[in-house]
């Protein structure tokens, strides 16, 4: 049985969610998400509680998904997501450009990275940004996106990493 599944989901005050078919949509203070489930889940709202629902247990990978994504939509639109990103290097550096983030990364020319609908930037300093936005999925792989530019290396640390991403360093070449 799928515990994640069978998870009753508590709504705040300010959210409502409607399903239409197979769709499910979810709208709050901070915006509206909508996403496709499998037609064999279903979602029943009574009251201020959410429960999903499936119709035999071949189904129960797709039950366990369906649940955890609503619930992410739910958070989403209430309080949003955000992830921190640090740059580490010499010369490396961020800065915000309109809808551009350019990123300097030891390359010779600066890459520069469109920002897509739905996600906001701040820079609060030349060396960190935060990525933050409604879409859990949206801001994590923006985010990964930005990390894979310059990955952090072993030896030196040098490169873009999470604000809680602990690199195992190498020792590198000993004196002989």
């Amino acid at each position: 049985m799928s515990r994640i599944g069978n998870r009753v989901l508590s709504l705040p005050e300010n959210v409502t969610v409607t399903t239409d078919g197979n769709i499910v949509t979810v709208k709050g203070p901070k915006g509206e998400l909508s996403t496709e489930i499998n037609k064999n889940i279903t979602v029943k709202v009574e009251g201020n509680e959410l429960t999903v629902e499936r119709k035999s247990d071949e189904f129960k990978n797709f039950h366990g998904t369906a649940n955890a994504n609503i619930n992410n939509m739910i958070i989403g639109v209430t309080e949003g997501f955000e992830k921190g990103l640090e740059i580490v290097g010499v010369g490396y550096r961020f800065s915000l450009s309109g809808s551009e983030l350019e990123v300097k990364a030891g390359y010779s020319h600066p890459v520069k990275v469109k920002i897509p609908e739905g996600i906001t930037v701040d820079c609060p300093s030349n060396t960190e940004i935060t990525v933050k936005g409604i879409d859990k999925a949206l801001v994590g792989e923006f985010a990964a996106n930005i990390r894979k530019i310059r990955k952090p290396e072993p030896y030196k640390g040098k490169g873009i990493r999470y604000k809680d991403e602990h690199i195992i360093r190498k020792v590198g070449k000993k004196a002989a």
